[in-house]
């Protein structure tokens, strides 16, 4: 994978959004790399623990779009939403299949606006699909994370739900 030519395209689709949307919701937006991949994340940081010890990606909940080698082999780019040690997540008291089974109920409303989405994981990946890596990457990537506005509330509700 050329890191640095999908970490420019990922950049500059994070430069080519309305943040002032995502601000909106709470949401805030990084591009990086992680485990070999280039990942745009999208997460609220009410979703995640913030003390110092908390690990990125680390009892948390998050969406992300991203590409790493095999996918680049098959012309895809991934995206879904993690749903990590969510016990562990202070504030809240969560049993990480509930909330799986929850979020996919209420996402059942919004699965036909997802390309190759499947939500047939364990607990840890509520969601999951792909579309094709084409040369409107930045395009898709932002069309995308647009998406994911429209169902970031189903987490926030989800979260309220739990809170101790």
């Amino acid at each position: 994978m050329d890191t640095g030519y999908y970490l420019s395209k990922f950049q500059n689709s994070l430069a080519g959004l309305d943040l002032d949307l995502f601000r909106q919701k709470s949401l805030d937006l990084k591009v990086g790399i992680w485990l070999d991949s280039v990942v745009l994340k999208i997460q609220n940081p009410a979703w995640l623990n913030q003390d110092s010890s908390a690990r990125p990606f680390s009892e948390s909940i998050f969406f992300s779009v991203w590409v790493s080698d095999e996918p680049i082999r098959e012309s895809k780019i991934y995206y879904n939403i993690h749903a990590l040690k969510m016990r562990e997540l202070k504030g809240y008291k969560i049993k990480s299949r509930d909330f799986a089974q929850a979020f996919r109920e209420r996402f059942k409303a919004h699965q036909s606006n997802w390309p190759n989405v499947s939500v047939n994981y364990g607990p840890l990946t509520l969601m999951e699909g792909w579309v094709v890596l084409d040369d409107s990457i930045e395009h898709q990537i932002n069309t995308l994370a647009l998406k994911f506005l429209d169902i970031a509330y189903i987490i926030d509700d989800l979260l309220n739900e739990a809170k101790k």
